[in-house]
C-alpha cells in the first residue's frame, strides 16, 4: 500500500481537505439533519444520519465503478437526475416548512429513515458533485480502484462527524423551539436554506 498514489501526502491531503470542505458546508443533507434534530431529537434522527454517511460512500463507490463515465457518455441522464433531485428537494423543503411540532406523535410527521436517506443520495445534487469531483479529480488514474476504496474510507471518516455536527446543532436548538410560533419560523427558515443550498449546484 505504500506505493499507492492516493496515499502520497500531497494527494491525500488535498482529498481530505476536499472531503472536509464539502462535508461541513451547508447542503441538502446538513439542512435536513439540522431540521430533523430540532424536530425529532437525536435518537430518532440517528438512522437518517447513518443513511447519509452510508449512502454517500455508496454513491462515491458507484461513481468510481463507472457511473461517472455513463454520465459523460449520456449527459441527458445527468440532467434528468439533476432536475428530479431539485423537484424532490423542493418537496422536502415544503414538508419541513409545514412541520409544526417537536414530536411526530403530535404533528403527524416522522424523521427520514435509514433507507430513505441512503436512497436520497441518488437525487442529491451536491452529493453527486462531491462524488464525481472526488472520483475524477482527487483519485489518481494509477491503481484507480484501490484509490477509490481509500477515498471512500476518507469520506466516511470525515463526513460522519461533519454531518453529525449539523444534527447536534439542531438538537441543541430543540430546547429553544418549544413555542409553536418559534418552531414554525425555524422550519420555514430551514426550508428556505434547503432551497438556497441548491443554487451553487445548479448555477
Amino acid at each position: 500500500m505504500s506505493d499507492l498514489p492516493i496515499l502520497r501526502p500531497e494527494v491525500f491531503a488535498a482529498l481530505a481537505l476536499f472531503a472536509f470542505a464539502n462535508s461541513i458546508t451547508p447542503g441538502p443533507n446538513n439542512m435536513m439533519l439540522m431540521a430533523s434534530g430540532a424536530n425529532f431529537g437525536l435518537r430518532r434522527t440517528l438512522p437518517h444520519w447513518a443513511g447519509v454517511v452510508v449512502g454517500f460512500v455508496g454513491l462515491l463507490l458507484a461513481c468510481g465503478l463507472g457511473l461517472g463515465g455513463l454520465f459523460a457518455a449520456y449527459p441527458v441522464l445527468h440532467e434528468v437526475l439533476k432536475w428530479a433531485g431539485v423537484a424532490y428537494l423542493l418537496y422536502l423543503a415544503g414538508r419541513i416548512a409545514l412541520s409544526s411540532s417537536l414530536s411526530a406523535t403530535k404533528g403527524g410527521g416522522r424523521p427520514m429513515t435509514f433507507f430513505e436517506a441512503v436512497a436520497f443520495q441518488a437525487v442529491n445534487v451536491k452529493a453527486w458533485a462531491m462524488a464525481l469531483g472526488a472520483a475524477t479529480t482527487y483519485v489518481p488514474a494509477e491503481r484507480y480502484m484501490a484509490g477509490i476504496a481509500v477515498a471512500a474510507v476518507v469520506f466516511a471518516v470525515i463526513n460522519a462527524p461533519c454531518v453529525a455536527l449539523w444534527l447536534t446543532c439542531g438538537v441543541v436548538l430543540r430546547r429553544f423551539l418549544e413555542r409553536p410560533a418559534i418552531l414554525r419560523a425555524f422550519n420555514v427558515i430551514m426550508a428556505l436554506l434547503l432551497v438556497a443550498s441548491l443554487y451553487p449546484m445548479l448555477f
